[in-house]
């Protein structure tokens, strides 16, 4: 089970992680967990630059070690990127210690100090420690947590591409961020769904920009 749209009372029961981000104008927030991905990767890094788009990728750090040259082209073409753990944990099955240390472990290959928990799942014992397992690289920049309010559920295998699209269209505001994976289990959907979404929303006078480093609630 999971919401397409975030609700108002579990933004209110975690206020100082980032799920929307306040912005003048028309902008909306791409992101894309999972990757660095063989064909996924490339195919978004495509489609972004054919629209002007930038974005924000949450890598598993185990992906960034077997994909280094995919990962470099993330951060030449200009988007931001996050960790989102070496091996992918699920923070409310493992104890903190392993989950910390895992979050540390990727953080030797991505360096940032925006992190997003996988599965959406972390204790609040975690996030209390998240600025020690973030060091040294988050390049003395305060670490956020960037969560979302609007999942593609490009991950969903019984979803068709269709539904997928109608997702994103239906419930993007201006400042949403957005969840997308670049990963093998998404991509019928999210290959589907992303150039369309890029092409209705440029249409419509939007912009898409990366989460910047500094990005605060």
């Amino acid at each position: 089970m999971y919401l397409v749209k975030t609700p108002w009372w579990l933004r209110a029961l975690y206020p100082s992680l980032v799920w929307r981000i306040k912005s003048p104008g028309k902008t909306i927030y791409l992101t894309f967990d999972d990757g660095p991905h063989e064909t996924a990767t490339p195919f978004v890094l495509e489609q972004l630059e054919r629209f002007q788009a930038k974005a924000s990728f949450f890598c598993i750090g185990k992906n960034v070690l077997a994909h280094p040259d995919i990962y470099q082209s993330i951060l030449d073409a200009g988007h931001s990127v996050g960790n989102h753990t070496y091996h992918h944990l699920n923070g409310w099955k493992v104890k903190d210690d392993l989950y910390l240390s895992d979050i540390q472990k990727a953080a030797t290959l991505i360096h940032s100090p925006l992190f997003r928990p996988p599965y959406g799942r972390i204790k609040r014992s975690q996030l209390k420690k998240l600025s020690q397992a973030l060091q040294p690289a988050t390049h003395h920049l305060q670490p956020v947590t960037i969560m979302w309010d609007v999942l593609s559920a490009d991950f969903d295998t019984e979803l068709t591409p269709e539904g997928c699209l109608s997702y994103v269209l239906y419930h993007t505001r201006p400042g949403s961020v957005i969840v997308f994976h670049d990963s093998t289990k998404a991509w019928d959907r999210m290959s589907y769904a992303l150039p369309k979404m890029l092409e209705y929303f440029s249409k419509q006078g939007y912009t898409f920009k990366s989460i910047p480093m500094d990005v605060s609630n």
